[in-house]
């Protein structure tokens, strides 16, 4: 599809459940509830590989919104996105077909004003004291169950679960990388770790990361 078209591409449905188990014995595990499509670099011909991975995780969360018929607005393409930024969030208009990261904060406005849906945007000086924070990242999942966007070191990742003991505060994190450049090959993306789960190695230690949450509009 062109650009400013949604997208209506087939795409692979909750693949995390394929995952073998994350390695810890006990503990509390939490993952996202209901249905969502992996969007990841290079799918529908477009080349955006080494800019698109957080416009990718939005699309990953809104396919979500969607697959629980929260809203029935079509997934948006990197231009739409674009667009609405800089037309409702007051973005810089050079935005506009550029190649230009997003980050958290532009998630969650889009979120606003597409979707009406409300996030709440967490900081996190580094990805060492992200390590930290398994009991406030399962309460999400076990409250809200939406895929979280992440962004930090130049690098954007789509949450999908947490599994911690909080005995030894070991934890692990079920990421779906929207940097997976390939066909949509689900043991190709199972046996790299595209979609699995990792320990807080994943993320750069000395980077700031901001996490968008969000949050699951009431049922009506």
């Amino acid at each position: 599809p062109g650009e400013g078209r949604a997208l209506h591409a087939t795409r692979l449905v909750n693949i995390h459940e394929k995952c073998p188990p994350s390695g810890i014995k006990g503990g509390m595990l939490a993952v996202v509830r209901g249905m969502y499509e992996y969007f990841h670099y290079m799918q529908d011909n477009f080349d955006d590989k080494g800019w698109g991975c957080a416009y990718r995780s939005l699309m990953t969360i809104i396919s979500w919104y969607r697959m629980q018929h929260y809203t029935s607005v079509n997934v948006p393409a990197h231009l739409e996105i674009q667009t609405r930024l800089v037309n409702e969030c007051a973005q810089p208009a050079d935005l506009i077909n550029s190649k230009r990261w997003i980050g958290a904060l532009d998630v969650s406005m889009f979120l606003e004003v597409s979707l009406g849906v409300t996030c709440r945007i967490v900081n996190f000086s580094s990805g060492a004291e992200l390590a930290s924070k398994g009991r406030e990242l399962l309460h999400h999942f076990e409250t809200q169950g939406t895929p979280v966007m992440m962004g930090g070191g130049e690098l954007a990742y789509t949450l999908l679960g947490v599994h911690f003991d909080d005995k030894t505060g070991d934890i692990r994190f079920l990421i779906l990388d929207p940097h997976y450049t390939g066909r949509d090959d689900q043991g190709e993306i199972i046996s790299k770790k595209w979609c699995g789960w990792h320990t807080a190695d994943k993320f750069v230690k000395t980077a700031f990361y901001n996490l968008c949450f969000p949050l699951c509009p009431e049922r009506i």
